[in-house]
């Protein structure tokens, strides 16, 4: 009787001691399950090439595009086709993620960084679909006077931004733009401070639009997933360092 009591006792004991050691293993394989699910950087622009990236509804880039210091520099041409655009979009497209990027404008310039482009021979430009993040010189251009939802950094048109963090004409800007679709936010962050942030799709977004110049255009805002495009708007303008992460 007392070698059975004793047995059950070992039984116990070394049975309280494997517990922790199966909980340990399981922590460990949770950790690195995390680990591969978090969402890592991918270079769309290194400075070498025009690689993933093409001329909307056109082909491959070339003139007024040009390689300049780890820069892709739009030069817009002295003359121009009618209605011919030299807007730049990725060959891939995107539905949620983190852009990161660096653009230069020049005096009295104006541009702008698009997602969710739809890219089909109806739409002339990516600004039909695509809503914009405005790039440009604040205090030398003239839509820099039309109210904060035309500076840089603004949801063009749409959402003003917070406080001016945009950095003198011919200075690098770095801006960070979140579209997420499954927690429906957007934000802006320009030279690391967020000077922006919006609903992406539904009521409010809908009604955003709706209190826009874009009212009523074809497919505006419609497409969750689209193309990331840089935009030709008839003046000198450089990109850098770009890169994104999918959510």
């Amino acid at each position: 009787m007392k070698k059975t009591i004793i047995l059950m006792a070992l039984a116990v004991v070394f049975a309280c001691k494997e517990k922790p050691k199966e909980n340990a293993t399981e922590e460990v394989a949770k950790q690195e399950t995390q680990t591969q699910e978090e969402p890592t950087w991918t270079v769309l622009f290194d400075g070498s090439s025009f690689d993933g990236w093409h001329v909307y509804n056109g082909g491959e880039v070339g003139e007024p595009w040009k390689l300049e210091d780890g820069a892709m520099v739009y030069y817009p041409p002295e003359e121009r086709n009618k209605g011919k655009v030299y807007d730049l979009v990725t060959d891939k497209d995107y539905t949620n993620f983190v852009l990161s990027l660096e653009w230069k404008i020049s005096e009295g310039g104006n541009s702008g960084i698009f997602y969710g482009i739809f890219e089909d021979k109806k739409y002339g430009a990516p600004y039909v679909t695509g809503p914009e993040i405005q790039v440009l010189d604040d205090e030398g251009h003239p839509d820099g006077k039309n109210g904060a939802t035309h500076q840089a950094g603004a949801l063009y048109d749409m959402i003003a931004v917070s406080e001016k963090t945009v950095k003198p004409v011919g200075e690098w800007n770095q801006v960070e733009l979140t579209i997420n679709h499954k927690t429906n936010q957007g934000q802006v962050a320009l030279n690391g401070k967020k000077v922006v942030e919006f609903p992406v799709h539904g009521p409010e977004w809908d009604e955003m639009v709706a209190n826009s110049k874009f009212k009523g255009w074809e497919g505006f805002g419609a497409y969750q997933t689209g193309k990331i495009g840089l935009q030709d708007h008839g003046n000198i303008v450089a990109f850098r360092n770009i890169k994104i992460k999918e959510l």
